[in-house]
């Protein structure tokens, strides 16, 4: 039964975290759809903020498996 609660644990966070960076990305091409000559900036903003979501989730993962 705990393995069955770590898997959905598991795949909630990696559900999250698509959806997370999904949304960061839809963002960052109608930031620059609108602002063409910001797109050095949103684009670095938006690594950042994709790197930090995964890096959640990933920690996440491993909480749920470990518990």
């Amino acid at each position: 039964m705990t393995g069955t609660l770590a898997a959905v644990g598991a795949g909630l966070a990696v559900i999250g975290a698509g959806i997370g960076i999904g949304r960061i990305g839809g963002s960052a091409m109608d930031a620059i759809a609108r602002q063409p000559e910001a797109t050095a900036k949103i684009q670095t903003a938006m690594i950042i903020a994709a790197a930090l979501v995964e890096g959640v989730a990933l920690f996440a993962v491993v909480v749920a498996l470990i518990a």
